[in-house]
C-alpha cells in the first residue's frame, strides 16, 4: 500500500578496491541489490532493479511512461572510489563512513492544488487558520530537477520557481496526473504555531461561557480564602498548643496519690507545725545600726521573751517590728532587758488571737535529747533544724563589746549540734512536746567568725541556748519590774588568774577590799587570795565558770563551796545576796 513514504531507490555506495582484486576498469559481474521498500504496486514486483557495478556507468536515460519524456539519471557516483579501503568496505581506517543522504520531499509542479496543512486548534479548542507558506526571496535559484521513480501511473513534477514578472503559467492536460493529498506527518511543522495533538476531543471555546465563568472563578477565589483562614486558625491553635503542652500527647507521671495525713506529734514536723504559730520574727533598727532576730510569744497579753543584742540596736529611740509566722505585723516596744543574762522582753499592742508557746523544764533535759531549733537565719523566717543536746552547764560568755564588761553575758548553757545561724538569736529550743527548754543565744564559729578576715560566721554544729528555768525567772522579773535580779556572794575575783579555779583578789574597785563587808562571802569566812575550786560538787576552773555557775541560781539560794588557803582545802557554806541587773 501507498504509506506517502518516497519510493525511489535508495542511495547505493560505491564498491571499494578491496585487497585481491584488480584495479582494472573492466566491467566486473554486476551485483544486484534490491531496493528496500517494497513495491506498491503489482506490476512493479517485477520491477527492473538498479545495477551497481565497478565499471563507470554508462550514460543512460529512463523514459517516463506516461509522459514518454527522459528522466535525467545521475551521471556519477554519489562518492569517489575511496583507494584507501576505508572502512567497512575495506580495511581498517581513520575514516568513518559518511551518512546516508537525506533526499527532500519532491515539490508538486507549478500550478498543482495542495491540501492546506493540518488546521489545529490555539490549545483553547478553537481552530485557527493554517499559517501561510513564507514566500522564497527573489533571488532564490530554481531548484534544480530530482530523479523521478516512477509510481504507478502518477509522476510527481519538480518544483519550479516562479518569475516574479511573468504570469503562471496554465498546466498541460496531458502533463497533469492526480496527486493525493499529503499524509498527516508530511504537514506537521513542530516549528510552526503551538497547537493541539492530531487526536483531540473537541469543547466548547473557552470565552463561549463569558460572566458565568467569572463568577466561578469569583467562587473559587472566595472559597479558597475561606478555608486558607479556616486551616490557618486550626494550625495556629495546634501549635500553640503543642508549644504550651509540649506535644500532641500529653504526658501524666505516675503519683502515689494516698493522702500523707498528719504527723506524729513528736516528729520534727509535728514540733514544727505546734510551735511555728508561736514564733515571731523580729526587725530592729536604730540611729546607727539595725538587725534581725527571733522571739516567742510568753503569753495572750503580747508579751514576747528574746535576746537583749537582738533589741540592742534600737537604743532609746529606734524601731522594732514584730512579725507573725501568718505574715502579720505589729510595732513592739521594750518592757525590760538585762545585758547580764543577755535577755528581754517586748510587748505587742493590739494583736488578738495570740498563742504562747509552753515552757519546758530545763533541769530535766539529758544529754542526748532532740530538740528542734526555731528562727530566722540571715532574715530566713520559719526556719526549723533539728538535733539533740550535745552537753549541759557549758559555762559560755557572750558580748563584752563596750571594754568595760558591763555587756559581758553568763550563761551556764545547754549545747546542741542543732544548726544555729545570726538570726536564730531569741528563738526558742524545744523538745519533742514542742516545749521551750532553751533560748538559743550563741553560737562557736572556726575561728573569728568575721567574713572579712575569711572566718566561718555560719554554723559548725556548736550553738548555746540559754536554759529556760533560767530564762523563766528573768522574764518574770522583767515583766514585774522591768529589771532582773543577780545572786552574788559578795566578792571580787582575780580575772587575770591563770591557775586552776577562782581566785579571789586582793582587793576590790577604788582600793577597797576584795571581800564586802557584811556580804555573803563576809559572813561564810571567804578571804582574800582564797582560790574556790568547787560549787556544789562541781569543779571550777576559773572565774568566768564560777559567775556562770553562781548566775544559774536565785538570790537566797544556799551553796557548799570548797577553796584552798595556803595549800590547805577549806570547805565552808554561804546563802547567795541579791544586785540588780542592767
Amino acid at each position: 500500500m501507498d504509506d506517502g513514504k518516497p519510493t525511489e531507490p535508495k542511495a547505493k555506495w560505491w564498491s571499494r578496491p578491496a585487497p585481491g582484486r584488480g584495479t582494472s576498469a573492466a566491467p566486473q559481474e554486476p551485483s544486484t541489490v534490491e531496493d528496500a521498500v517494497p513495491p506498491s504496486d503489482p506490476t512493479e514486483a517485477s520491477g527492473a532493479t538498479d545495477a551497481v557495478t565497478d565499471a563507470e556507468p554508462t550514460a543512460s536515460a529512463t523514459v517516463d511512461p506516461v509522459t514518454a519524456e527522459p528522466v535525467p539519471q545521475a551521471s556519477k557516483p554519489l562518492h569517489e572510489p575511496d583507494p584507501y579501503s576505508t572502512p567497512p568496505y575495506g580495511g581498517p581506517g581513520p575514516w568513518a563512513p559518511a551518512p546516508p543522504v537525506q533526499r527532500p520531499v519532491q515539490t508538486p509542479a507549478h500550478g498543482t492544488p495542495v491540501p492546506p496543512p493540518y488546521s489545529g486548534t490555539n490549545g483553547a479548542g478553537i481552530a485557527t487558520a493554517p499559517a501561510p507558506a513564507p514566500a522564497p526571496p527573489a533571488d532564490f535559484p530554481p531548484a534544480a530537477p530530482l530523479p523521478q521513480q516512477p509510481q504507478g501511473h502518477e509522476q510527481q513534477q519538480p518544483y519550479q520557481q516562479p518569475q516574479a514578472q511573468q504570469p503562471p503559467q496554465q498546466p498541460q492536460p496531458h502533463h497533469q496526473p492526480h496527486h493525493p493529498p499529503a499524509p498527516q506527518w508530511l504537514q506537521y511543522d513542530p516549528w510552526g504555531a503551538p497547537r493541539q495533538p492530531l487526536i483531540t476531543n473537541p469543547g466548547p471555546p473557552l470565552a463561549t461561557d463569558g460572566g458565568k465563568r467569572k463568577n466561578r472563578r469569583g467562587s473559587v477565589l472566595v472559597g479558597a480564602l475561606l478555608l486558607a483562614l479556616v486551616a490557618g486558625g486550626i494550625g495556629g491553635g495546634i501549635g500553640a498548643y503543642i508549644e504550651r503542652n509540649g506535644g500532641l500527647t500529653q504526658i501524666e507521671l505516675d503519683q502515689d496519690e494516698r493522702d500523707g495525713g498528719g504527723r506524729a506529734p513528736d516528729s520534727v514536723a509535728g514540733i514544727a507545725a505546734s510551735a511555728l504559730p508561736s514564733v515571731v520574727t523580729l526587725h530592729v533598727s536604730g540611729s546607727t545600726e539595725s538587725g534581725t532576730g527571733t522571739g516567742f510569744v510568753l503569753d495572750d497579753k503580747g508579751h514576747i521573751l528574746t535576746n537583749n543584742h537582738v533589741v540592742a540596736p534600737a537604743g532609746s529611740s529606734g524601731e522594732i517590728t514584730v512579725t507573725f509566722s501568718g505574715g502579720e505585723t505589729a510595732n513592739a516596744e521594750v518592757v525590760g532587758k538585762d545585758s547580764g543574762y543577755d535577755l528581754a522582753v517586748v510587748k505587742v499592742s493590739g494583736v488578738s488571737g495570740l498563742k504562747p508557746l509552753p515552757l519546758g523544764n530545763s533541769d530535766n533535759v539529758r544529754v542526748g535529747d532532740p530538740v528542734v531549733a526555731i528562727g530566722a537565719p540571715f532574715d530566713l523566717s520559719n526556719t526549723v533544724t533539728s538535733g539533740i543536746i550535745s552537753a549541759k552547764d557549758r559555762p559560755i560568755t557572750a558580748g563584752g563589746e563596750k571594754g568595760d564588761g558591763s555587756d559581758i553575758s553568763y550563761v551556764d548553757a545547754l549545747q546542741t549540734d542543732a544548726p544555729i545561724n545570726p538570726g536564730n538569736s531569741g528563738g526558742p529550743l524545744v523538745d519533742t512536746d514542742a516545749h521551750v527548754i532553751g533560748i538559743n543565744s550563741a553560737i562557736r564559729a572556726a575561728d573569728s567568725g568575721s567574713t572579712t578576715e575569711g572566718g566561718q560566721a555560719g554554723s559548725i554544729g556548736l550553738g548555746f541556748a540559754i536554759p529556760i528555768n533560767q530564762g523563766k525567772r528573768v522574764a518574770e522579773e522583767l515583766i514585774n519590774t522591768g529589771k532582773a535580779t543577780h545572786p552574788v556572794i559578795g566578792v571580787t575575783l582575780d580575772m587575770k588568774y591563770t591557775g586552776d579555779g577562782a581566785k579571789v583578789g586582793p582587793e576590790g574597785a577604788d582600793g577597797k577590799s576584795s571581800v564586802t563587808e557584811g556580804g555573803p562571802g563576809a559572813k561564810a569566812g571567804i578571804r582574800p587570795g582564797d582560790v574556790i575550786t568547787e560549787v556544789n560538787g562541781g569543779r571550777v576552773h576559773s572565774g568566768e565558770e564560777l559567775i556562770v555557775k553562781i548566775r544559774s541560781h536565785r538570790p537566797g539560794d544556799r551553796l557548799d563551796l570548797k577553796l584552798t588557803r595556803g595549800g590547805k582545802d577549806l570547805t565552808m557554806s554561804l546563802t547567795l545576796g541579791s544586785a540588780t541587773g542592767t
